[in-house]
């Protein structure tokens, strides 16, 4: 089959178009026929240091869609001809290949209406942002969110179902350019981070109150800074790093509820019922797919050998929405 792999660890312009072995499906697994793998930041933040599970040349690409062309022993959910979508395990071979092999139990079911490229889109960025506010966060109508990196895969998924849901208002931070595209997923107010205090604009939105929910996919010194501008009984989810001192904040003052998250975590958790919740979770997102609850945000579809140069614009954070590339 014809992959695109990383040789050894490396950054993104290391992956050349090779050809593999057909892998087979063991115990518990399925392949697919890959139809169209999504763009994720894990493929170049691991790659340049490799990873110790990872068998080289290795394919990356956790976002895949596509079609089920054998199942292994002992697997009776899935047959040859279904449509399936999933977050791979990025301990793995991924998606960026013509097949690929995952476990049966964190696939979920393409609905008819939703496109190969719409459903690899979505897995790690949409279910992050799914998970965060109807699992632990359990967002209700009329709390107020900030949703950092707005025009990104997390924040525009984030801030579509902070709409869908009921948040008010719904504060999100972007670069100029961006600010129109991310009041069109459902901003009401949209910080220019490159000249603007959040913090400050944050409060002066809220009369100083601060938000009830902030989603943080930035990094540690942020996130710091966010825990400031919750109000009382806030929650603060992070997925780029967590605050390191919150000491400083007396549950007098400022009661609030932290979230450390990595959605690709359930797969080294060693818990089948968290790898279990992909699926269920992912069956929940198409359904919104399909009834255009949300937009998949594909703002670019490629080839795979286009790729390489795609992650090295996405690594630069200036891409909207999600990038897929159809095989």
């Amino acid at each position: 089959m014809k992959a695109l792999v990383l040789p050894k660890p490396g950054k993104p312009d290391t992956l050349n178009i090779a050809e593999l072995p057909l892998p087979e499906p063991g115990p518990g697994e399925i392949r697919v026929r890959v139809q169209a793998a999504g763009l994720n930041p894990i493929d170049y933040k691991v790659s340049p240091n490799g990873h110790p599970a990872w068998n080289y040349p290795f394919v990356l690409g956790i976002d895949v869609a596509g079609v089920v062309d054998a199942v292994g022993e002992g697997v009776t959910t899935w047959k040859p001809g279904d449509r399936v979508a999933y977050m791979a395990d990025f301990t793995k071979p991924g998606g960026f290949a013509e097949y690929t092999v995952t476990v049966a139990h964190t696939v979920a079911a393409i609905p008819d209406g939703v496109s190969f490229t719409d459903a690899a889109a979505f897995p790690c960025a949409g279910l992050t942002a799914y998970q965060v506010l109807t699992r632990k966060m359990q967002l209700r109508a009329g709390q107020s969110i900030l949703v950092h990196a707005g025009a990104g895969g997390v924040g525009g998924y984030a801030i579509q179902l902070a709409k869908l849901y009921g948040a008010s208002p719904i504060i999100a931070t972007a670069s100029p350019h961006n600010a129109e595209y991310v009041r069109s997923l459902g901003a009401d107010h949209v910080i220019d981070y490159t000249t603007e205090n959040v913090q400050e604009r944050v409060l002066a939105l809220t009369n100083g109150v601060g938000v009830d929910l902030i989603l943080n996919s930035l990094n540690r010194a942020t996130a710091q800074q966010d825990l400031s501008t919750l109000a009382f009984g806030g929650q603060l989810a992070c997925i780029a790093g967590a605050p390191e001192t919150v000491a400083d904040f007396q549950p007098s003052s400022k009661s609030f509820t932290l979230h450390k998250l990595m959605i690709a975590g359930a797969y080294g958790s060693g818990s089948r019922k968290a790898e279990e919740e992909l699926a269920i979770l992912a069956g929940e997102f198409m359904a919104l797919l399909q009834q255009n609850k949300v937009s998949a945000m594909v703002q670019e579809i490629i080839e795979l050998e286009q790729v390489p140069d795609a992650l090295i614009r996405l690594s630069q954070r200036h891409v909207r929405g999600k990038i897929v590339a159809k095989l």
